[in-house]
């Protein structure tokens, strides 16, 4: 369900994905103002369970890990930790183009 389809609301869609109105509003903002923000209704959130990403980790590690930016062909930005499991990044990288 995004906003307006099917004359869902801003706060409706923040509750069903358990975020705050304000993120979603933000968001928008932030991506409107990089020029990535979709008009398309086929817009979606893309699920994370990040149990799962912090368990693949190792959540054992004590070093701090640097950040990694990396541009998708289809235009997006993935941002994760340098640590990320690569099978977890894999399946990140294949929902986001998909999305």
């Amino acid at each position: 369900m995004s906003v307006g389809v099917s004359g869902a609301t801003v706060t409706e869609v923040a509750h069903r994905h358990d975020v705050t109105r304000q993120q979603i509003y933000t968001w928008r903002s932030e991506l409107k103002k990089k020029g990535l923000l979709s008009r398309s209704a086929n817009a979606v959130f893309v699920p994370v369970d990040m149990n799962a990403v912090q368990t693949e980790r190792g959540g054992d590690r004590q070093d701090p890990s640097g950040l990694i930016e990396l541009r998708l062909t289809c235009g997006r930005s993935l941002c994760f930790d340098s640590g990320v499991n690569a099978a977890t990044l894999t399946r990140l990288i294949r929902a986001v183009e998909a999305a």
